[in-house]
């Protein structure tokens, strides 16, 4: 094992020890307390409760039982950071290990850094895991619990699929192990509710983990962990979801960006609110010319003509979560951010787009709207950002460069600042205790989708008991903002 992932690892196995344990040493009353407290029991009682009701309990229909699973299914994966299935798999990568420091959001970009980090998106899950351990109202007995939690990294349990030649031919079975040690270990936790009340995180597009199981030959870099019906009723939380996303729901790709304070974050809202925006539009992504026209090729041809109005960053092999600075710096002096489609409709340069306060253009729904609407509100997105359909640009002659220069400087402005006051909701803030008081003045993407998980829930859970299968998968207000 590298030494620099033992923290993390040591961090992640405390939680075998349940919770009760962990608290015993703060529930240890002396005498002297004691007395204390028969004294002030007359005082503490009327705050409590009035006219003898009981307050709200706040656990309510929110209470989370984080399930027990083998280290196989999580500490240990992490384990071949450095082995056979590398997580660093391009030449610019930090060390494979690295990329565990401070509980999975990577090393610092520099020594003297508190908020920002190289963070690789496919350690959500071990992050998202350490994240859920500070929330309040969680649950040793799922008996009492809401929602139960798997903490299962199936991204990282994929990798061997996809990284080993041999390993291919067996990519349906991906999660196999996983329903079988759901099934035969307190079987009634599983069966309570047929898993309506379970939900895990998977840090990659819904697609990548959707294949058929009867798939021949087998596709590359895609599992069938989706397909399992075993996990038919599981909520899982993906990066991207599907067209009919009634099994996932899409939460924020991961910025570089973590917070560790309240005053931290307000401080970098000002900084992206007072900064000077000299250039019109950015683009952050690849610049190899694709194979065959798209939205993107149109982009780079217009920027090529007009590097005056254009910024262009190369972000090619994760350059840019590498090193944050590389496009963060440009994204501070550009009004707008063009997030056009790649090989999936989404682009974690959106929300770098949003951290940065640079106004995103989406050229269609899938990248955004249709996805996020936990985090950002669907009904809304006109006051935030611009929308350009891809095919008025590559079949009606509209000029990207020419739509974004008309509109009134005063609207850009106003978008701006609707942009910053919804940033806080899209990124992940640091774990810990000083981090977690900030959740009182703003939720960040990981309080916002746990929230969003619970509301699912609550409503499939209530419909299981009405016995109301036809509203079991209804969507509705699923999409409504948290």
């Amino acid at each position: 094992m590298h030494p620099i992932g033992a923290p993390f690892l040591r961090s992640i196995e405390r939680e075998r020890e349940p919770n009760m344990h962990r608290m015993a040493g703060d529930l240890l009353i002396t005498r002297a307390n004691l007395l204390l407290l028969l004294l002030l029991l007359p005082v503490i009682l009327p705050s409590t409760a009035v006219h003898g009701v009981p307050l709200p309990d706040p656990c309510a229909g929110r209470r989370i039982h984080v399930r027990r699973l083998p280290a196989r299914f999580n500490t240990d994966l992490l384990r071949h950071c450095d082995g056979a299935f590398p997580l660093a798999d391009h030449p610019l990568a930090t060390p494979a290990c690295a990329s565990l420091a401070n509980h999975g959001l990577g090393p610092r970009t520099h020594n003297r850094s508190r908020s920002w980090y190289r963070t690789d998106a496919r350690l959500l899950e071990p992050f998202f895991h350490r994240r859920l351990l500070d929330r309040d109202c969680l649950t040793d007995d799922p008996a009492r619990a809401d929602a139960v939690f798997l903490p299962y990294y199936a991204s990282l349990d994929a990798l061997p699929f996809l990284l080993d030649p041999a390993m291919l031919n067996f990519s349906a079975a991906h999660g196999v192990a996983l329903a079988q040690f759901l099934a035969t270990d307190r079987p009634r936790v599983l069966a309570r509710r047929h898993g309506h009340d379970h939900f895990l995180v998977l840090a990659g597009p819904a697609w990548d983990y959707a294949q058929p199981a009867d798939t021949d030959p087998r596709l590359w870099g895609t599992t069938s962990l989706l397909r399992r019906p075993e996990f038919d009723n599981f909520t899982f939380l993906t990066l991207e979801s599907r067209a009919w996303p009634w099994q996932e729901h899409a939460v924020p790709h991961p910025t570089s960006f973590h917070p560790s304070s309240l005053p931290r974050l307000r401080a970098w809202i000002a900084r992206a609110r007072r900064s000077r925006r000299t250039a019109l539009m950015l683009y952050a992504g690849t610049v190899s010319r694709p194979s065959r026209p798209n939205i993107r090729s149109f982009i780079l041809a217009e920027c090529a003509n007009r590097t005056d109005t254009c910024t262009v960053v190369d972000c090619h092999g994760g350059s840019c979560a590498l090193d944050p600075v590389r496009s963060m710096r440009p994204m501070l002096k550009a009004k707008f951010c063009l997030e056009p489609p790649g090989d999936t409709p989404t682009r974690r340069s959106t929300f770098d787009a949003v951290v940065a306060g640079c106004v995103p253009v989406f050229f269609e729904d899938a990248s955004a709207r249709t996805q996020y609407g936990w985090h950002l509100p669907p009904e809304r997105y006109e006051e935030f950002s611009v929308t350009i359909p891809k095919d008025a640009v590559m079949l009606g002659g509209v000029q990207i460069m020419e739509t974004l220069a008309a509109v009134p400087e005063e609207e850009v402005a106003r978008m701006r600042e609707r942009l910053l006051e919804l940033a806080p909701r899209v990124m992940y803030r640091r774990h810990g205790s000083a981090a977690e008081r900030m959740r009182e003045a703003s939720m960040d993407a990981v309080d916002i989708a746990v929230e969003g998980a619970l509301r699912r829930i609550r409503g499939r859970v209530r419909a299981l008991e009405d016995d109301q299968p036809e509203a079991m998968y209804a969507m509705d207000d699923d999409n409504q903002e948290i």
